[in-house]
């Protein structure tokens, strides 16, 4: 069970609500993934104006819990206020706090980043906040009292998986909160090493609705997420140099 502040999940698998080309085909991946907690963009979407067409009035939210996210801020004054009005709209007291450095990685800003999710915590937010795969930052984070650190496997929407590992691996062996892995997984088995490293969830959004076929691939991503953490939970043999035989050879005798 993936456990977040006060709330408790059975899914380990976070889905993005963007790039879909229909909405039926968005819901119906959505239905195969099993994912319970569904991120948006608050920047993208008027949450007042109720004659606009967006997911939130499609979809029976009793069914998820929403996770707005602060993605267009690139100030943690920014990032703050926009996290004030997804939960003044009554969505959810959870927020992933997205604060963009640079505009061509989409790298986010460590220094901001952190500003935003100390006031914000002090505010009373349940806070995710999405990082690079700094270890000394989702150090300070989980010092300040965030309830999950996101690193990225790699930039936003790249799909090239997990490309720094150790560090990843850092993170993780050092977490006194849940690890969910954000931004960069392409394929189910980048989804299933990040659960077989020991992350507790992971979040996607290009990987599924950027798929050729979207649906199949939620269900890929599901089912290896799972294989995944049943990986972790079983414990990898050891690593060895050489060959060891299968069946043990001490005790035989032949003839």
């Amino acid at each position: 069970m993936l456990k977040i502040g006060p709330l408790s999940f059975q899914s380990r698998l976070l889905l993005g609500t963007g790039k879909y080309l229909n909405f039926e085909l968005q819901k119906k991946a959505l239905e195969v993934s099993e994912a319970e907690i569904l991120t948006f963009a608050v920047r993208r979407m008027n949450i007042f104006e109720a004659s606009q067409p967006n997911l939130l009035e499609q979809l029976d939210t009793n069914k998820y819990t929403l996770l707005p996210n602060t993605a267009g801020a690139k100030t943690a004054v920014e990032a703050i206020r926009i996290a004030k009005l997804a939960k003044a709209s009554g969505l959810c007291d959870m927020i992933k706090v997205e604060v963009i450095g640079c505009d061509r990685t989409l790298l986010p800003d460590p220094i901001e980043t952190l500003k935003a999710t100390e006031e914000l915590i002090k505010e009373g937010f349940i806070v995710l906040p999405y990082t690079s795969d700094d270890v000394i930052l989702a150090r300070r984070l989980q010092e300040v009292g965030c309830h999950a650190v996101m690193p990225g496997a790699s930039p936003i929407g790249s799909g090239q998986g997990i490309i720094n590992p150790l560090n990843l691996s850092f993170i993780i062996e050092q977490a006194q909160v849940p690890v969910i892995v954000d931004a960069g997984i392409g394929t189910p088995s980048d989804a299933a090493l990040a659960m077989e490293m020991g992350a507790d969830g992971v979040l996607l959004n290009t990987a599924v609705s950027g798929a050729t076929d979207p649906v199949k691939m939620a269900k890929a991503m599901k089912l290896a997420i799972e294989a995944g953490r049943l990986g972790f939970e079983a414990g990898r043999i050891e690593k060895r140099k050489y060959a060891t035989a299968s069946s043990p050879q001490e005790g035989m005798s032949i003839g």
